[in-house]
């Protein structure tokens, strides 16, 4: 059974078939947020940016939400083979205690150990990130507004509900609430001061663009990784607006941008790459249930999925990818969690093994519509 399925849009359809696919055509690369679904790419992530795109010398715009976002930060280390294998292993064995009678860990242990993980993962290494030569780093977050300028009891999940009703008359009025902010590592001009332009066109939502720097690195992450209510808001980032900082999926869950419009495509024309979990590139976590915002649109013209096929899913332990309901589902058995999450990324580097094939000789009759 073929584990790969390769989805495109018409832009990206008609450049594999008159030019194939090269790494020098790619422009952009996403990443979604969705929690341990993410370590199913794991195989993907090490051969494409450990052996694939190394072929070639064009900047590349990383662009990630939750772990997409720790995962392309990931990317940016000098030896991001063993940096994979290092994310990978870390996630992997994450535990929390689950106290009795309780469904999930306190958000306030969660956040705390998440911080002390990351400054373990990059400690030292921040700069390599912040001043790659190739890759141009967009981490997004999502800032609350009103309500949900400040973490509370009481407030938040009156926001959140503010945030919902709103959402599904109008993606769009949901900025009243939440604003996407993408903290972006500097340019071409590398002086430290000037963010790389977005490779998307903001104006589909409330958006905001900071530097990333060495002083909001770990916040801006730690922010773009702080699922509400699982994990406690990062508060008051530096170099941005005070207020909440929540996950970056919230406002871009799957990152369904306008990567089609993006200010500097006349420039830098290309192809967005995309590794992800699924076919459909759902525009923020509140619409999860809104199955009306899950279908392609013009803005994904120029991109190509590469996602599992769902009939290999099924083959995987307990039938799925992994996700957050496992840690529930195991509790405290680590062992036993250690073990599915384990197999199963184990068994994903069958989709790494068949992009390679198919990109020995690109057949755009494998490509199906996203």
């Amino acid at each position: 059974m073929k584990a790969l399925h390769l989805y495109a849009g018409p832009r990206a359809r008609e450049h594999i078939r008159q030019h194939g696919l090269l790494p020098q055509h790619i422009r952009t690369i996403p990443a979604a947020a969705g929690g341990p679904k993410g370590l199913i790419l794991g195989a993907l992530d090490r051969y494409l940016f450990g052996h694939w795109l190394p072929q070639s010398t064009q900047a590349i715009d990383l662009i990630g939400a939750s772990i997409g976002a720790w995962r392309m930060a990931t990317a940016c280390l000098e030896q991001p083979l063993a940096a994979f294998e290092r994310l990978e292993h870390d996630y992997i064995r994450q535990h929390y205690e689950f106290r009795p009678g309780n469904k999930l860990p306190r958000a306030e242990a969660v956040s705390a150990e998440f911080a002390k993980s990351l400054r373990a993962f990059y400690g030292g290494r921040e700069q390599e990130v912040l001043q790659h030569p190739r890759y141009r780093l967009h981490i997004v977050t999502s800032r609350g507004r009103h309500l949900l300028g400040r973490e509370h009891a009481l407030r938040t999940p009156l926001g959140y509900l503010g945030a919902f009703l709103t959402n599904s008359v109008q993606r769009r009025a949901m900025g009243a609430w939440l604003e996407r902010v993408v903290f972006s590592t500097a340019g071409d001009s590398q002086d430290g001061h000037h963010c790389a332009p977005l490779p998307f066109a903001s104006n589909d939502y409330r958006t905001r663009q900071l530097p990333l720097d060495a002083a909001n690195f770990y916040p801006a992450l730690q922010a773009s990784c702080s699922i509400p209510f699982a994990l406690r808001a990062v508060h008051d980032i530096p170099g941005a607006p005070p207020g909440a900082y929540w996950d970056g999926g919230i406002t871009d869950y799957h990152l369904h941008l306008n990567y089609a419009a993006a200010p500097d495509a006349g420039e830098r024309p290309g192809l967005v790459l995309y590794p992800h979990f699924q076919r459909t590139v759902v525009p923020g976590w509140l619409d999860k249930a809104l199955k009306w915002r899950h279908g392609a649109t013009h803005h994904l013209d120029n991109m190509l999925l590469l996602a599992p096929n769902p009939q290999w899913v099924q083959t995987l332990p307990r039938g799925k990818l992994p996700d957050r309901q496992d840690f529930t589902h195991y509790g405290n058995d680590l062992a036993a969690r250690i073990a599915v999450w384990s197999q199963a990324v184990q068994m994903s580097c069958q989709l790494a093994d068949e992009f390679q094939a198919w990109l020995e000789k690109p057949d755009p009759t494998q490509l199906q519509p996203l």
